[in-house]
């Protein structure tokens, strides 16, 4: 349960910065647009119309050159390229609406980051903790092998932990597509089972290390020592009483750690091991060829995956703000 105290931090906070509220709705709208993708989007994402390929944002159309092979000769045309508000963001070079790409896309990062997130954050708080609490022998081999993890880049570590499991992707009917009886979208969600676990596989060291500080500092307090003499065990005082104490910092990395999962989904796509063509970062990768005319297949994909990591850094410091005993109100 939450305080009231740490909700009124929480609202008190939020009410005197705007930049909090900003990030707030920022994510509340991508949250929206991921969760009801079947419903906001106006094309079947994964649909082709190679016809109808390049087609430009509205308002960024325009007059361009066309170089095609005629009779053995090569010649140069100019066409018009005017957007159309059946594509408001444009095509891709396959045709496919760009801007139902996007939702889908921002669904695939947003779910893998909050997984990915939940399990680093339940492994890295049971390690972590346990490390912290027990200390000598327990304590020397976790962060041994912590330090290790942390010695190599994390997009190198979870490429390599990618060529350990390999991919795989797991199909989940979709129920915004089951309840609204939609029949010109995809049925099925690809979750990246495997991307999901290499990221979290990375990134659980960073909560352990938090929650191990802190249950340095907590396993001396008075109610710990109070918990031995009465003969409570070992779980049930971490689950009690040291946990509840830890849990602050714990929350608040979680967070932060959401944009590095956005950030590191969207490169392991953009390599070609996401597993799903349904991602922010796959469509940078199909972009990249044809930035000088069309540059809003990548550009799109990049602006929606800078406002998921800005949304998250500014709920991030809010959280922090408000629930971090040593910054005074008022001069965080």
């Amino acid at each position: 349960m939450i305080s009231e105290r740490t909700k009124d931090n929480l609202v008190s906070e939020l009410k005197e910065n705007p930049l909090s509220i900003f990030g707030t709705v920022l994510m509340i709208g991508l949250l929206i647009s991921a969760l009801f993708a079947p419903i906001l989007s106006l094309h079947d994402p994964t649909k082709q119309n190679s016809g109808n390929s390049h087609q430009a944002p509205v308002g960024f159309g325009g007059e361009v050159e066309q170089t095609q092979l005629v009779d053995g000769e090569i010649q140069t045309t100019t066409v018009s390229n005017e957007g159309s508000l059946e594509h408001f963001m444009g095509t891709d070079a396959l045709g496919r609406d760009v801007y139902s790409r996007l939702l889908y896309g921002i669904r695939t990062s947003l779910m893998v980051g909050f997984v990915a997130v939940m399990i680093s954050l339940v492994v890295g708080t049971v390690l972590g903790l346990s490390a912290g609490y027990y200390g000598g022998r327990i304590d020397s081999v976790s962060m041994r092998f912590v330090d290790i993890m942390l010695a190599f880049p994390s997009l190198l570590m979870a490429l390599a932990l990618f060529g350990i499991l390999g991919s795989s992707a797991i199909q989940i009917p979709d129920p915004v597509v089951i309840l609204t009886g939609i029949d010109d979208r995809p049925e099925y969600i690809t979750f990246p089972g495997t991307t999901t676990l290499a990221i979290a596989a990375v990134l659980w060291v960073w909560i352990a290390r938090v929650a191990r500080s802190e249950a340095l500092t907590v396993r001396n307090e008075e109610y710990v020592t109070a918990g031995k003499i009465m003969g409570m065990s070992d779980i049930r005082i971490i689950v009690k009483h040291v946990l509840p104490n830890c849990i602050t910092p714990i929350l608040v990395m979680g967070t932060i750690q959401l944009a590095t999962v956005i950030i590191l989904e969207s490169s392991l796509s953009f390599l070609g091991f996401s597993g799903t063509t349904l991602s922010l970062g796959f469509d940078i990768a199909q972009g990249r060829d044809y930035l000088a005319g069309s540059w809003w297949i990548s550009s799109m994909a990049g602006v929606v995956i800078m406002a998921a990591v800005v949304s998250v850094n500014l709920i991030g410091d809010w959280f922090r703000d408000a629930l971090d005993p040593e910054i005074q109100r008022g001069e965080a």
